[in-house]
């Protein structure tokens, strides 16, 4: 890739301070914000669809009110999973040489994928032991997912992290930690892709009927996921301690996602030859 030369303008990068509110050693952060707000409205969409019979052909798998513990089953794996994910996938040398820092969440450092895996087994075991549907639950918790993604987004965004690459496009901008070069706000990217679009088009599959078929929602949203976050590498900057992994273009962001590509179509086929809910009632 040329360098390109430190820029005559660029799109200044708005100075939101990242920590909402401090009272003395306390603070509320934009990013910990995003991640309530995300559980929050997840658990209040998730017992809206199970709420409506419409959507399922009849009586939902799941009661509403078992997300009212769900989400802090769900709120642990996502957490959990995604600190053990961004230790082994992102920094392992690292933290294997300092391994009580591992526990210093305070300090930055989340993986999806890794959080997508510890939900995924949250609800597992959750599901499990309700004996609940464990396809319907994924299903639910893939619609939500993108609310969540969305809002995590633009707190990374606003922390000023997560740049994207070197760029001479109009709307690039000159991130305050990322040198003087002007870069890609590629937190926006994903914002849009993988929270708006997603969301937008998992909506769209549920309101045609996608949840009576159990797995479908879940498989397109790994699908597109995996999609999306390929995509937006083109235009993130890798992590420093990482970099490109081969041919200066391939990111461990795009080798964990290339998995769920296939996950995500072998689901939706699976479910597409699997009979719907409440087919008998229906007929």
């Amino acid at each position: 890739m040329p360098m390109l030369a430190p820029p005559l303008f660029a799109l200044p990068f708005p100075q939101i301070d990242p920590i909402l509110i401090e009272l003395g050693p306390f603070a509320i952060r934009w990013y910990a914000l995003a991640y309530v707000a995300g559980l929050l409205i997840g658990w209040w969409l998730a017992k809206r669809l199970c709420s409506s019979p419409k959507l399922w052909g009849g009586k939902a798998p799941i009661a509403p009110e078992e997300f009212d513990d769900a989400v802090v089953w769900i709120a642990f794996g996502v957490i959990l999973g995604g600190r053990i994910g961004y230790v082994l996938f992102y920094n392992l040398p690292y933290y294997a040489a300092h391994p009580l820092e591992a526990l210093t969440v305070w300090h930055g450092g989340m993986a999806f994928h890794g959080g997508f895996l510890g939900s995924i087994l949250a609800m597992y075991l959750f599901s499990r032991r309700r004996g609940l549907s464990f396809l319907s639950m994924l299903d639910i918790a893939a619609t939500v997912v993108p609310v969540g993604l969305f809002l995590g987004r633009l707190a990374n965004f606003i922390n000023g992290e997560l740049w994207g690459r070197p760029s001479d496009v109009p709307w690039a901008m000159v991130f305050p930690h990322g040198g003087p070069l002007p870069r890609h706000p590629s937190q926006l990217y994903e914002a849009g892709l993988e929270g708006l679009v997603i969301f937008t088009v998992l909506m769209l599959a549920i309101r045609a009927g996608a949840l009576k078929r159990p797995g479908l929602i879940a498989g397109t949203f790994v699908f597109l996921y995996g999609c999306a976050r390929i995509f937006v590498e083109f235009f993130r900057e890798p992590d420093p301690q990482l970099g490109y992994l081969a041919g200066g273009f391939v990111t461990m962001g795009m080798v964990l996602s290339l998995p769920m590509l296939a996950l995500g179509a072998w689901l939706v086929l699976r479910a597409r030859h699997r009979p719907p809910l409440n087919a008998g009632i229906a007929a």
